[in-house]
């Protein structure tokens, strides 16, 4: 979508912080919380102030006692073997291993994640998980609890970010985005063990000791096509998810810890083993 087709699709005016920031307060979102948002710019109408404008408006929305966390993923930190969108020759592979540099906490952009998450891991007092793959930003109160100590093994397992935010009783907000991408759900798999589970090696260049190493990591094998199925059948059995518009995009916000205790019965329940 361009500039101008944002323009012409906003309905009564700029979008603003705040405008923003009421239209989150209307939809649920409070001071103190703990907030994981998944958000994409283009689905809100033209904002004044673009992905900085939003930000400040989540924060501001959450207050001084709140945290506020964003996916910061760089996928492309990953064993070039497995790359399909698109894949590179495999003579490639070996020099890309050998060469690819180290994951870093400041300078390693975000990949597919969208403006916001790219313009909030930038922010001043904004930290980062230490993940070359799946990391997370956050700020507030509690953003240094949350992002401490990420496993490079089962990224989004019981040592990941996500599993702190389910300490924290924490929510979720989905942004003009889809259950598709929430990550919470990879944490209801992970805890899981549901028939067709499977294991998966890959690999990503970290500092080791101040050095570049090729690490290999382990994680379980994520199927998200039923994650919006999952999503649609816990709103519908609990009555715990808040939906409503935020500037022109529609907008979930529902409780973590309740969402991922769903998720894992469900799993267990319509998850079956493969022939």
């Amino acid at each position: 979508m361009t500039e101008a087709d944002a323009i012409r699709n906003t309905q009564g005016g700029p979008n603003t912080i705040q405008s923003i920031t009421a239209d989150l307060a209307a939809l649920g979102v409070a001071p103190g919380m703990t907030l994981l948002v998944h958000a994409t710019l283009s689905r809100l109408g033209w904002v004044c102030g673009g992905p900085v404008a939003v930000i400040l408006a989540l924060e501001t929305a959450l207050g001084p006692t709140g945290t506020l966390v964003m996916p910061t993923h760089s996928g492309d930190l990953s064993d070039p073997a497995q790359w399909e969108n698109p894949p590179v020759p495999e003579t490639w592979w070996a020099p890309i291993r050998q060469t690819m540099p180290a994951y870093d906490l400041d300078m390693t952009p975000t990949r597919g994640m969208g403006a916001i998450p790219e313009c909030f891991r930038k922010q001043r007092g904004v930290v980062r998980s230490g993940h070359p793959q799946v990391s997370f930003a956050a700020w507030g109160a509690r953003a240094s609890e949350i992002v401490a100590d990420h496993a490079l093994d089962f990224a989004f397992g019981e040592d990941s970010p996500l599993a702190r935010i389910y300490d924290l009783d924490g929510w979720i907000l989905l942004l003009g985005v889809t259950h598709d991408n929430n990550t919470s759900l990879h944490l209801a798999e992970t805890r899981t063990p549901y028939p067709e589970r499977k294991l998966v090696e890959n690999g990503a260049p970290v500092l080791v000791d101040g050095r570049r190493q090729w690490v290999k990591l382990r994680d379980i094998d994520s199927n998200t096509a039923d994650f919006e199925t999952i999503g649609a059948a816990f709103a519908r059995e609990t009555g715990l998810v808040r939906s409503g518009r935020v500037g022109n995009a529609p907008a979930l916000l529902m409780p973590q810890r309740a969402l991922v205790d769903y998720a894992g019965g469900w799993m267990m329940a319509n998850r079956k083993a493969q022939d």
